[in-house]
């Protein structure tokens, strides 16, 4: 593997890439330039042709988007769009504009002749808080916007530097798209529950919980569950990866996480709130309850054993008996 990303970033030509801000906070672009592997000098000099950024561009108004416009005229099919934020779709888009144009109608054109689309950050993958409810300016998903390109969901807020440069790394090594799940997320980082791969999670086995924020099992770094910690429904690779190169990530820093990185996570209840289900395939149940039924369960299984048990100890009984009377 490391030979063959090695000869890519060697010998394949550089990614041309416009990256649209839509509506958004800029928090995808600070975490993507404080990459530590690989670093963003790299990414933007060697890696990918960042032809046009209207947050770290040089070049503003007219001429910045008289390069999008040849970019998109003359290169169809060559260029990666990543796109930042979300398009408003009430009253027709009018609530982001750009260049007296609605940000929905640039999304729509850039990405009708784009190789395929990145949609970092939560804002794009699924509308984050501006599509909270009420959802006044009709904010939508890129995957809502776009049809008839191949999208890659990259959600987080912001998302993991390592995990953006990851998905650039992997589409210039291999020429194609990561492997994704039904959300469109690479199944590489967004494979497994931050739950399965939480270093507290020996406490939640065990039962031992944070029940207020100064208590003794806050200071023994217990689990955060009780606390509203939403690490058991949230898909990430914070524990592995962690954040500003690998220091820390909120729930190794005392705080729960609160999946940031899932679809409509500002509605989903408050962050400080106990998580009233854990989902499970096919059904919809709360820890306790999954601990009661495996109670349960290994309590049939020790009592099917045990009669089990008896029943061949009495037959062998009765065989003993019917022997000894035949002789």
């Amino acid at each position: 593997m490391v030979p063959k990303v090695v000869e890519a970033l060697e010998s394949k030509p550089r990614i041309p890439v416009i990256w649209l801000h839509g509506l958004e906070c800029t928090c995808c672009s600070e975490s993507f330039i404080r990459s530590s592997h690989p670093i963003v000098q790299d990414v933007i000099l060697n890696m990918i042709s960042l032809d046009y950024d209207d947050t770290l561009q040089a070049a503003a108004g007219e001429q910045a988007e008289e390069i999008r416009e040849a970019l998109v005229r003359d290169h169809p099919g060559q260029y990666v769009l990543a796109v930042e934020g979300n398009a408003p779709t009430a009253d027709g888009g009018v609530y982001c504009t750009v260049g007296g144009r609605t940000f929905l109608d640039i999304l729509r054109e850039t990405a009708a002749k784009a190789k395929f689309v990145v949609a970092w950050g939560s804002c794009a993958s699924n509308g984050c808080v501006q599509s909270a409810h009420p959802n006044p300016t009709g904010v939508k998903p890129v995957t809502e916007v776009i049809t008839g390109r191949p999208v890659i969901n990259v959600p987080g807020c912001p998302p993991i530097a390592e995990v953006m440069t990851g998905v650039l790394t992997y589409v210039l090594t291999f020429g194609r798209l990561p492997e994704l799940d039904r959300f469109h997320r690479p199944k590489m980082f967004y494979g497994q529950r931050i739950h399965d791969k939480c270093y507290r999670r020996a406490y939640f086995d065990a039962g031992q919980f944070v029940e207020s924020w100064d208590d003794e099992g806050a200071k023994k770094g217990w689990c955060l569950y009780k606390m509203g910690c939403r690490g058991p429904t949230t898909y990430n690779s914070c524990p592995t990866f962690k954040w500003n190169n690998g220091v820390s990530y909120p729930i190794q820093s005392g705080h729960g996480c609160i999946g940031c990185s899932e679809n409509g996570f500002w509605d989903n209840d408050p962050f400080y709130d106990r998580l009233a289900s854990v989902p499970v395939p096919g059904i919809e149940s709360t820890p306790e309850r999954i601990g009661k039924t495996l109670a349960i369960a290994a309590g049939i299984g020790v009592g099917a054993h045990f009669a089990s048990f008896m029943v061949k100890r009495g037959l062998e009984s009765r065989k003993g008996g019917v022997e000894d009377g035949e002789e």
